[in-house]
């Protein structure tokens, strides 16, 4: 997944989902909190391979991981492309109107607008994507 795309969560917590992000994700695809400030909505096959490797931990480290599955969400898209973010996800990830939802390689980040732009003005900088690239080997 690709590309950067403004939309707004409605008074309902609903979010509209760009046309060829939903080509990606599918029918059925899954809401949690991202590892930064965001939120993470992964594929039915990205979801299921993020749940195998967690049925494969040790118990004693599958517990660090309860917050993640407590609060993730199910979705599929109402008749006119949108979800609903539950209100937890929505105070975790400082989501109030203006959003950014970013694809991201195998899921798309939601960002509260505000959030991403600051992110964005530290991370693109020509000495951070050429530190990226050589940690890609190229």
């Amino acid at each position: 997944m690709t590309g950067t795309y403004e939309h707004s969560i409605d008074a309902k917590g609903r979010l509209f989902i760009p046309a060829k992000l939903r080509e990606e994700l599918g029918v059925t695809f899954y809401l949690a909190m991202g590892v930064d400030a965001c939120l993470a909505i992964y594929p039915q096959s990205t979801w299921d391979r993020f749940t195998e490797k967690f049925s494969s931990l040790p118990m004693s480290q599958s517990k660090a991981m309860r917050p993640l599955f407590a609060n993730a969400a199910k979705c599929e898209l109402d008749s006119q492309g949108r979800i609903v973010i539950p209100q937890k996800l929505r105070r975790y990830a400082g989501l109030d109107k203006d959003v950014v939802i970013l694809g991201v390689n195998d899921r798309a980040e939601i960002w509260s607008a505000d959030a991403w732009q600051a992110q964005e003005e530290e991370e693109m900088t020509p000495e951070k994507m050429s530190a990226c690239m050589e940690a890609l080997g190229f």
